[in-house]
């Protein structure tokens, strides 16, 4: 039952690392822009989830009706003003400027809250659990999963089911075309980036109500993105679901073997995975 315990919670962790990485896969699947400071930008979600209810008193979860537009309006202008310009053959630029940038926020968040770790106050439902099956399910994680699905849901149906997913699809396919068809590729893709970053804004909450961060937390969040985009497939939504849910089995597996063995673990089954399947297990079909 121990084992069987180690994977359920690791499948509900899969969850946050599907949030953190859904971003980063939609970015990609348009654009194909590798955002460094994608990470930082988790971290600027749960800052504004902070702010908010430090000044209204609001619970964490009800911020995000302020925070998800401000971090989706913040996206739209970033991508319009910066990233647009640094877009073309050449992968390095955007690498540097999102680099740069990742670099500007940290140091923002050090004049603005300190280096002290923060965390934001659920109240009961950091703490409150069900019983399925002989096992003990924080009610958190079961949310933040759930969150994940629909979340995943949502950008699958904008992606495939409506006129600004055709677009996206439009300007990612060839994007000379989509300009001949009348498409501005630069305001299609701000706003690719402001649903990105509306979809990092809700990571940086639940981030923010599961565990402390502080300025220099967005390192590692990348680092679970990116290696659950990789597993899962780039550009596929579903895939970076999976890619979560593996990589947060195998950290809670590898802890059961020996608590020092979690992030290791976690970093092997990307590994392999990036071993046996170099494009992912479930790589983006064009067209």
């Amino acid at each position: 039952m121990d084992w069987v315990n180690a994977i359920v919670q690791g499948t509900l962790l899969g969850g946050l690392y599907a949030l953190f990485a859904a971003g980063l896969s939609l970015i990609f699947g348009v654009m194909r822009l590798v955002n460094i400071a994608h990470g930082d930008l988790i971290v600027l979600g749960a800052y504004l989830g902070l702010t908010v209810v430090m000044a209204t008193g609001l619970h964490p979860l009800l911020a995000l009706v302020f925070v998800v537009p401000t971090m989706a309006a913040i996206g739209y202008v970033l991508q319009r003003g910066i990233l647009n310009k640094t877009l073309g053959d050449d992968i390095l630029p955007p690498l540097l400027v999102t680099f740069g940038l990742s670099v500007i926020l940290q140091n923002l968040f050090l004049e603005g809250y300190t280096a002290d770790p923060q965390k934001m106050n659920a109240g009961v439902l950091e703490t409150a659990s069900v019983s399925v099956g002989g096992l003990s399910l924080g009610v958190l994680p079961l949310l933040t999963f759930a969150i994940a699905v629909a979340v995943i849901a949502g950008l699958q149906f904008i992606f495939y089911r409506t006129p600004l997913g055709r677009s996206f699809r439009a300007v990612s396919d060839n994007q000379e075309i989509a300009q001949l068809m009348g498409l501005n590729k630069r305001h299609i893709f701000g706003l690719a980036m402001a649903l990105a970053l509306a979809v990092t804004a809700i990571a940086g909450i639940l981030l923010g109500i599961r565990t402390s961060f502080d300025p220099t937390a967005g390192g590692a969040r990348l680092i679970y993105g990116f290696e659950a985009v990789i597993i899962g497939g780039l550009g596929n939504l579903w895939g970076t679901l999976i890619g979560g849910v593996i990589l947060g089995v195998a950290q809670t597996v590898g802890a059961k073997i020996d608590p020092g063995w979690q992030l290791l673990a976690g970093h092997i089954a990307f590994l392999v995975v990036l071993a046996i399947r170099p494009n992912g297990l479930f790589p983006r079909v064009s067209g």
